[in-house]
């Protein structure tokens, strides 16, 4: 089996990311799935597109396995999530990898603090906890991260 290849994604694939989205989001325990969670991600894709996003997604001959949003002007990983079916698979890495050839000196990121998995992951990543806020839009506490590449003799 080859690994899936990452690649931006279509508009006329939008729907089905945000599918990936929602299963990937309710694997981690934080949320249920519903029609109406799900129509509030398809929604909000389309937003953050026309704000600055760039959409990737990690193709596996035709099925969508992982959706990966960069902030490419902002140095900002905005959402990273791997389908429950392809987790455990090194997807992750591999989508972190390709946003460091996007963002090669510095990323910034946030991640929900009770999704414990993820922030542990970007922590041994190489990332860098620097606060927590509120999110008063979804009330979630985030943990916000930070990687710069170091540079011979730092």
């Amino acid at each position: 089996m080859s690994d899936p290849i990452i690649r931006p994604a279509r508009a006329d694939e939008y729907d089905e990311v945000g599918r990936v989205w929602m299963e990937s989001w309710v694997s981690t325990g934080l949320a249920e799935a519903s029609d109406f969670l799900l129509a509030n991600l398809r929604a909000r894709i389309r937003r953050e597109i026309e704000s600055g996003w760039s959409l990737f997604v990690a193709d596996d001959n035709g099925t969508i396995a992982a959706m990966l949003a960069l902030h490419l002007p902002k140095l900002y990983l905005d959402m990273l999530f791997v389908a429950p079916d392809y987790q455990g698979r090194s997807l992750g890495r591999q989508l972190l990898a390709f946003t460091r050839t996007q963002l090669p000196d510095e990323i910034c990121l946030r991640c929900v603090r009770e999704n414990e998995k993820a922030w542990r992951w970007y922590e041994r990543e190489g990332f860098v906890f620097e606060n927590e806020e509120l999110e008063p839009s979804n009330g979630f506490v985030m943990k916000y991260y930070r990687w710069k590449r170091q540079r011979p003799g730092e």
